[in-house]
């Protein structure tokens, strides 16, 4: 197996060399989103070990797609096969191939399934017999099935209530990088950047691999993100539609809700998305917040002490906030714009709202950081009368984490001011929520605190280079 050149994904490449070891035949879905590496981890870890690979076409029809299953069986096959006229008959023909080699364990690769499963082709019920009455059997068998198209995983793999009920017998989301992943990444690629560039690049398109390859190490972060987004010739000026069309059918929808979560950093009620987009309640609505979900663009969180029912919708992905905060409606035609606006209002607000993302996205960085990671806790948000609370840790050791999030380009100060806001929102909460637990204040800056007579109200400090650890 090749290693080398993969980047962090320590806990996936541990999980998939143990399953290629097994002595079992394993079933394994890969889903996550577009370029967040998947198939370049899969490649990596088994191309020497591949008996058959495929990946499927975008856009083409089943007869197409059947073709490409042919001419991908004739690269490994000592005897041509004729194009199968169903995928039955095909999956027939990759059967007495693998029946007719000796190797050890039988890597199959099947790469962007979804596309695969074309109208009426019949794909899902031939790929079902040929687990279900071959594969299953066959203690060699490794099948990898891999795509984009997170949604369909879900419904047709993960959660099948068919012949493929219970049928995987591992599946691996990948998530983008992490901010240490990324600091790793780039360092790769000979960019020499601060934490805080970094995290300045995160925050404008997260940690997609794809993403940060592109990246020219001659130049400043700011520089790097007007290539790429706001040049004449920018290549990633389209990818927004790219990256949904990918991922749903109807996605327009997608669109329009991811949207409308955009406009409030704390995120909305469901019948706040009703009103704001125009859709309509019921099981379609509930089926595009799921798949949102599912593939990490949004979360579903309840605020402490509200009933599941009331839970709230919260944008977490920060390449769409980026879209649509600067990309959607940039009307400066500034093949420079980035650079020219960094430390402005606007992107100072913006900075604001990111920062946030990119801190929920470390929840176990924090959790790390503050010496909880085996302690049960539920995070969430408050909203009360007169006051709100960014990030809540409620732990089963009765302590309860309220944590305040600031970004900024240097050590934050807490004034007279500002403490007497904190103070409220510490009253607040224990006074509208009459909880019995101890309540601790914890702020969570790029650079920490000026330490001064104001600053003592905070029982523990996290900075960025907790994040990254």
């Amino acid at each position: 197996m090749i290693t080398n050149r993969i980047i962090g994904r320590e806990n996936e490449q541990k999980r998939l060399r143990n399953l290629y070891h097994s002595d079992k035949p394993e079933f394994i879905a890969i889903y996550g989103r577009r370029r967040v590496g998947k198939t370049f981890l899969i490649r990596q870890l088994f191309e020497n070990e591949f008996t058959f690979d495929l990946a499927g076409l975008a856009n083409a029809n089943t007869k197409e797609q059947l073709l490409n299953f042919t001419l991908s069986l004739n690269r490994v096959s000592k005897t041509p096969y004729k194009p199968a006229k169903n995928w039955l008959l095909a999956f027939e023909q990759l059967i007495s191939l693998v029946e007719n080699l000796s190797k050890k364990r039988k890597v199959i690769f099947i790469d962007e399934i979804s596309w695969l499963d074309t109208p009426r082709s019949g794909f899902l019920t031939a790929l079902e017999h040929f687990w279900n009455s071959w594969a299953c059997s066959r203690s060699d068998i490794m099948l990898i099935v891999c795509g984009s198209a997170t949604s369909w995983i879900m419904n047709k793999l993960i959660n099948n209530h068919g012949g493929l009920h219970n049928r995987l017998t591992a599946n691996i989301y990948l998530q983008p990088f992490t901010l240490h992943e990324t600091e790793l990444y780039l360092q790769s690629l000979n960019c020499d950047y601060s934490r805080y560039d970094i995290s300045e690049c995160y925050m404008t398109m997260g940690g997609i691999p794809y993403y940060l390859s592109k990246f020219d190490n001659g130049l400043s972060v700011a520089q790097n993100i007007d290539n790429l987004f706001f040049a004449d010739n920018a290549e990633l000026k389209n990818e927004f539609q790219n990256l949904y069309a990918s991922l749903f059918k109807n996605y327009a929808d997608y669109i329009k809700i991811v949207e409308a979560l955009s406009l409030k950093a704390k995120g909305l009620s469901r019948q706040e998305i009703e009103k704001i987009t125009g859709l309509s309640s019921g099981g379609g609505l509930t089926i595009t917040l799921k798949n949102l979900e599912y593939c990490g663009f949004i979360r579903s969180y309840n605020t402490f002490g509200k009933k599941k029912y009331e839970c709230l919708y919260q944008l977490l992905d920060a390449y769409t906030l980026f879209h649509f905060k600067y990309l959607a409606k940039n009307e400066y035609n500034d093949t420079a714009f980035w650079s020219n606006s960094l430390n402005t209002p606007k992107h100072n607000t913006w900075a604001g709202y990111a920062f946030e993302i990119l801190v929920l996205q470390h929840i176990a960085e924090i959790k790390q950081a503050l010496g909880i990671s085996g302690i049960q806790s539920i995070v969430s948000a408050w909203k009360g009368e007169t006051v709100q609370i960014d990030l809540i840790i409620n732990r089963k050791d009765g302590i309860i984490n309220l944590c305040e999030i600031k970004f900024s380009g240097k050590e934050f100060v807490i004034d007279k001011s500002y403490e007497a806001n904190l103070r409220n929102k510490l009253f607040s909460f224990k006074e509208e929520t009459k909880t019995k637990k101890a309540v601790h204040l914890i702020m969570l800056t790029t650079y920490g605190l000026t330490k001064n007579k104001y600053s003592s109200i905070v029982q523990r400090e996290i900075t960025l280079d907790d994040l990254f650890k």
